[in-house]
């Protein structure tokens, strides 16, 4: 009789539809050698140049089942490059970024839109010379897949939004220079 009941509830576990696996939030971390932030405006109507940030770190959590994710990304404002020595100590001074007193640049999530699996927006607070204020950032791809040489999982996606710097105490030279600055944030994270 034992026998019969442990060989129909074997049966019975074997028949059942299988339960879909739950899934957990996975934490990636930003790969400063892929990250490069950059801001582009305009120049006295010229020109729009584009400038970027050598050394971003941060991580980004990520439930694929659930569809929610974190951001937190941490930007060192000191190691802005606009190709041109001089201009990277003068932009980074008191009227502009003034890393003397806010060397750094963070942006932290707090929500996560979703279409489908990929996510296509995060809204969040940046903040800028001590100055947080809310964005969205729009999120114009997305991957994610086993990184080719490092054989772990990996995520990278291009996210941009628009910020006028005035509301950042940077606005000198506005309107010369434009106020509006497009942010963007080419990012690739590897699973930790």
């Amino acid at each position: 009789m034992k026998k019969r009941i442990a060989t129909l509830a074997l049966a019975t576990l074997l028949s059942a539809p299988a339960l879909p696996a739950l899934a957990a939030a996975e934490t990636f971390a930003i790969d400063n050698t892929h990250t490069f932030p950059r801001f582009e405006y305009n120049h006295l109507g010229y020109s729009t140049q584009v400038h970027r940030f050598t050394k971003t770190s941060g991580k980004i959590i990520w439930d694929r089942a659930a569809k929610t994710g974190e951001v937190d990304v941490s930007i060192d404002a000191t190691s802005v490059d606009t190709g041109y020595a001089l201009f990277n100590q003068h932009i980074q001074g008191a009227d502009y970024f003034d890393t003397a007193n806010f060397p750094v640049i963070t942006f932290k999530s707090t929500s996560v839109k979703f279409e489908g699996d990929k996510p296509v927006a995060v809204d969040g607070n940046l903040t800028i010379k001590g100055v947080t204020r809310p964005v969205t950032l729009t999120i114009t791809s997305f991957q994610a897949m086993p990184h080719p040489m490092l054989k772990r999982d990996a995520i990278g996606a291009n996210a941009t939004t628009r910020i006028k710097r005035s509301e950042f105490n940077a606005g000198k030279n506005a309107p010369y220079v434009s106020d509006e600055v497009t942010l963007t944030i080419p990012v690739e994270a590897i699973k930790q």
